[in-house]
């Protein structure tokens, strides 16, 4: 019998052809196996917990729900699950499921104009230092250095005093904050792509240069670029409920996530649903987004790789 560690022996046709040494059970011990199952496993855990948070933040208009700003003194600081109060009353007497969906309403919207304007940004400007370089990548890069020199939060809440915390404010702030993770990964993927033969071969046919890094090279790594944008999707929703926690968040009547877990800390220790339920959320929806990105990028690099070869 062929030993376990002897190599298999080349395949041969009719019915003497000998069985392979390699058995199911070492497929399912290779690399590749495992890290798709990983890839995979990312992927579905970060959909549920993604789509936990986001459809029922998305349907809060519609759920059989008190409004956000209710209050009912005579139900003050109700535990979770009494007289229908899923999370529980706060301070007020409100309802702290419904302020939690209401408030995500606007947390998530500044996140998602923000990574958009922030993945626009950092696309156009990536991709126009990488493919002219010289001095447009010389005066790109010199404001990346320049902007991630500073201090992230403390430049934040700067422009926040100076122009006022508005929602617009906010979602341009966190834009600029994280427009350069994107524009170097753009850049870096350009500067690959510029130096493929079809670059080479639109430059042959007179193609204009701009038109060559609008409809080739763009397109080419637009893919691997969203990827970081769905990433920095919880680093900005993190940022606006860190900043409407320090009070220079979007004002009220918004009831956004940080400012609820503001208003419920000084009753933590006797209501302790006031700040945890809320943070929970947060953590499910930070976590949820972190592994649905793992998962397709290393999905997409599973691809790139298997297509190379």
């Amino acid at each position: 019998m062929q030993g376990a560690l002897e190599p298999p022996a080349p395949a041969k046709a009719g019915p003497g052809t000998r069985a392979s040494a390699v058995t199911a059970r070492d497929l399912a011990r290779a690399t590749a196996t495992r890290r798709r199952r990983s890839a995979s496993l990312k992927l579905w855990a970060g959909a549920v917990c993604t789509l936990l948070v986001v459809v029922p933040v998305a349907l809060a208009q519609v759920l059989p729900l008190p409004g956000a700003g209710d209050q009912d003194l005579s139900r003050r600081r109700l535990a979770p699950l009494t007289d229908g109060h899923l999370f529980g009353t706060d301070q007020l007497g409100r309802d702290v499921l419904s302020r939690v969906l209401h408030g995500g309403q606007v947390s998530l919207t500044v996140g998602v104009l923000a990574v958009v304007v922030s993945g626009l940004i950092g696309i156009v400007a990536g991709a126009a230092a990488g493919y002219y370089g010289r001095w447009v990548d010389a005066v790109v890069s010199r404001l990346l250095e320049a902007q991630m020199s500073l201090p992230l939060l403390m430049m934040l809440l700067l422009v926040v005093a100076l122009f006022g915390p508005s929602v617009t404010v906010i979602t341009c702030v966190i834009a600029i904050a994280q427009w350069p993770e994107v524009a170097r990964l753009t850049r870096s993927l350009v500067l690959v792509e510029r130096e493929k033969p079809y670059v080479a071969a639109a430059q042959v046919l007179g193609l204009p240069r701009i038109a060559i890094l609008a409809r080739h090279v763009i397109p080419n790594i637009v893919r691997q670029a969203s990827l970081v944008v769905l990433l920095l999707l919880a680093q900005a929703v993190l940022l606006e409920s860190a900043l409407s926690y320090l009070g220079a968040g979007p004002q009220r009547p918004f009831a956004t996530w940080g400012r609820i877990i503001s208003d419920g800390q000084d009753y933590i220790t006797t209501s302790w649903w006031l700040v945890t339920l809320p943070g929970l959320v947060i953590v499910l929806l930070v976590v949820g987004v972190n592994l649905l990105g793992d998962g397709l990028r290393d999905r997409t690099r599973r691809r790139t790789t298997e297509g190379s070869r």
